[in-house]
């Protein structure tokens, strides 16, 4: 199967629908619930692409990442796997914020300010947070190779 002929994973929810949610529930322990049905419901990458290129790097669990562009629209398509369900919901908030945006557009997110507003890095292990930094700096390293061609 190619990449292209790969369907890119839709997130799971938009990053209102995570903000209004996070804002919904009163502890953590509802929240970290919440990012592991996330995970649930992202579908498995498919064996072929579950390899050492398109590993992610810091990461404490094993994640994968590919990435299209779509040639008639110009937007980065993604699609994230996890062998950990807290790391799939998380990864779904990744794909919220970028999936199907211009590399320029990607660029410019200021994802550092979503985590802020779900006060997400606090509540995670400084590993998890390190991870979700390196999926972030691959998604924009693949935006800044797209844009550069």
């Amino acid at each position: 199967m190619m990449l292209s002929e790969f369907s890119p994973t839709l997130p799971p929810a938009t990053v209102q629908e995570i903000r209004d949610s996070f804002a919904f529930f009163d502890g953590w322990e509802d929240k970290y619930r919440f990012l592991i049905d996330l995970g649930k419901s992202l579908p498995e990458l498919p064996e072929e692409f579950r390899t050492e290129t398109n590993l992610v790097r810091g990461c404490q669990s094993q994640v994968w990442l590919i990435s299209h562009c779509d040639a008639q629209t110009g937007c980065l398509q993604f699609a994230l796997d996890s062998d950990a369900h807290i790391v799939r919901g998380l990864a779904a908030i990744v794909l919220a914020a970028y999936q199907n945006r211009t590399p320029g557009e990607i660029i410019t997110v200021d994802i550092e300010e979503l985590f802020a507003e779900l006060d997400l890095l606090s509540h995670l292990s400084a590993t998890r947070g390190n991870g979700l930094r390196a999926m972030v700096s691959r998604v924009i390293a693949f935006a800044r190779n797209y844009a550069a061609t």
